[in-house]
């Protein structure tokens, strides 16, 4: 039996913590994207803010692959993600084959695993821009969860962070809503408003907003 086109957009909604299939439409040449949210940016912003994510995310993927050398998902994640931010794969093509991270994340530390949601989250943004705060806010947890002094290792990533994103970043991840008040997308109330994460991503929306990286 063939799953309803809104069922199937159910199921990959839940697996991004997406809002349901209302907030989708489908185009006649089958490419499926998100209705207007204020969290998915246009096509040309994703794709900036995705190259950003790429090297946040890369700057801690030896974290997981020191633990787990053999599963290259979140190398290929990440490089999907540069290919995208590039131009070189289309919106479509990248939610079929987007990576969750989360099948990487078992019987690994906690630091490795936060590396492989990093890959995870970036991937997701050719499907919806704000996951680039998702991909920066795990791999700041991954680097302060690696070292003995986490405060100091999560300051030195996000100076890193803010320090290596152009104006055009800079002014797209300005765009979204403060994380956990806005249901329309991934900063909505949930994973990434929690914890750590919620934390960590509150103090960038903070600095991002001031122009500042110290």
């Amino acid at each position: 039996m063939i799953e309803p086109e809104s069922a199937r957009l159910d199921l990959a909604a839940r697996s991004c913590n997406m809002p349901s299939s209302q907030n989708f439409q489908s185009k006649r040449d089958g490419i499926v994207e998100l209705a207007k949210s204020v969290q998915t940016l246009s096509e040309s912003d994703r794709r900036s803010v995705a190259g950003w994510a790429a090297d946040c995310a890369d700057r801690v993927l030896w974290l997981f692959e020191a633990e787990n050398p053999h599963d290259d998902r979140p190398r290929a994640a990440i490089a999907r993600t540069r290919a995208f931010a590039r131009g070189q794969a289309n919106t479509a093509e990248e939610i079929r084959r987007r990576f969750g991270g989360g099948n990487a994340t078992h019987g690994i530390s906690p630091a490795a695993a936060a590396a492989a949601k990093a890959a995870g989250q970036a991937s997701a943004i050719c499907h919806m821009g704000a996951h680039a705060l998702g991909a920066a806010g795990y791999a700041v947890k991954a680097a302060s969860l690696a070292a003995s002094d986490q405060a100091e290792a999560a300051e030195n990533e996000i100076r890193w962070q803010l320090q290596h994103m152009t104006s055009d970043v800079r002014s797209a991840l300005r765009s979204f809503p403060p994380v956990g008040e806005n249901r329309s997308g991934p900063l909505g109330p949930g994973l990434l408003a929690s914890g750590q994460i919620g934390m960590i991503i509150r103090q960038l929306q903070t600095r991002i907003a001031e122009n500042q990286a110290h």
